[in-house]
């Protein structure tokens, strides 16, 4: 039996708040296997759980963090023994079961993924939820027929997590990436991730018409609302987008405009509750297509004990790329 630090938020009448407590497996919930968590990462949903923006926790209390890495410390799952190096992204970890920001977890067997070899705990962490669901869109699009001769893409929300990772991706796989940002102060910080144009959120943040100049193959979209809807209207024939975020709303005030009259494919990406073989492909693909250079280059590394401080800071719009925290 283990004792251990964990993040513990409760819900009170003034709403929530956070302590950091002494816990032991023993308070743990129920699963088959237990982790030694090494690393975890902080996405814009874990600052909307810590701040309490939105009802992400559904249990209380609750450990947030819907990431971790670590070592399997105990198993009763056959796919796993202790040693086993593994990392879970999802399946509600974090908001009704016990999460990533805390010393040990113990999870579903069915949850976690074997790490890959070519990455470590801190690179995973560094992709996190974030960088997963980059790749997660990636493959939706690739699926819908979209290729770099097709023409050029865009991605919103650049400067963030998921649109850092996707702009290292596309690059890499031959797109011409065009990122969208409201912090132009980032713009070398992108065309060093691999972006070829960089152009203000401004342009797509307002009411869309129907149907834009075609400007873009397909894009991968983070922030929804008038920005979604902007994106669509200006894909050309037969384009694909992948939408996977609502950091400016979760309304979409479009039309079936983009869809009947120029084909557009409008693919939503979940990866809460994605289906391990596909969460599999993904972390493959992205041992095998993410230039860790650039990974490096956009990752930024604190102590857990900091989490409560970065909340705010993401919601803000105030990091950049990925930060991942070391529990040790």
């Amino acid at each position: 039996m283990a004792n251990f630090k964990a993040l513990l938020a409760t819900k009170t009448e003034a709403g929530q708040s956070l302590t950091w407590q002494e816990l032991g497996d023993g308070d743990l919930m129920e699963g088959d296997v237990t982790v030694a968590v090494s690393h975890t990462t902080i996405n814009y949903k874990d600052g909307l759980a810590l701040t309490g923006k939105a009802p992400v926790i559904r249990r209380w209390p609750m450990i947030p963090g819907i990431d971790f890495a670590g070592t399997v410390a105990g198993s009763a799952h056959a796919e796993f023994k202790p040693g086993d190096q593994v990392l879970l992204n999802g399946w509600g970890v974090g908001e009704t079961h016990y999460g990533g920001y805390a010393g040990r977890a113990r999870v579903k067997g069915d949850w976690l993924i074997k790490r890959p070899a070519a990455l470590s705990a801190g690179e995973a962490m560094a992709i996190g939820t974030a960088g997963y669901t980059a790749m997660l869109a990636v493959l939706a699009l690739e699926r819908n027929g979209l290729t770099p001769s097709k023409g050029p893409v865009i991605v919103t929300g650049a400067a963030g997590g998921v649109g850092s990772v996707a702009i290292i991706l596309l690059a890499r796989l031959g797109y011409r990436v065009i990122a969208s940002t409201g912090r132009t102060s980032e713009a070398d910080y992108l065309t060093g991730l691999g972006a070829a144009e960089i152009i203000e959120r401004a342009q797509l943040q307002g009411p869309a018409r129907p149907l834009s100049k075609e400007r873009w193959a397909g894009g991968i979209d983070a922030v929804g609302s008038h920005t979604l809807a902007n994106v669509l209207s200006m894909t050309q024939y037969g384009g694909s987008i992948a939408a996977c975020g609502l950091a400016q709303g979760m309304d979409l005030a479009s039309s079936v405009a983009p869809f009947i009259l120029r084909g557009i494919t409008l693919a939503g990406i979940d990866s809460v509750m994605a289906p391990k073989p596909l969460r599999q492909e993904a972390w493959q693909r992205l041992a095998q297509d993410l230039d860790k250079d650039k990974l490096r280059a956009l990752t930024t590394t604190k102590p857990l004990a900091e989490v409560t401080q970065l909340a705010p800071e993401i919601l803000a719009g105030k990091i950049r790329g990925r930060v991942v925290l070391d529990v040790g």
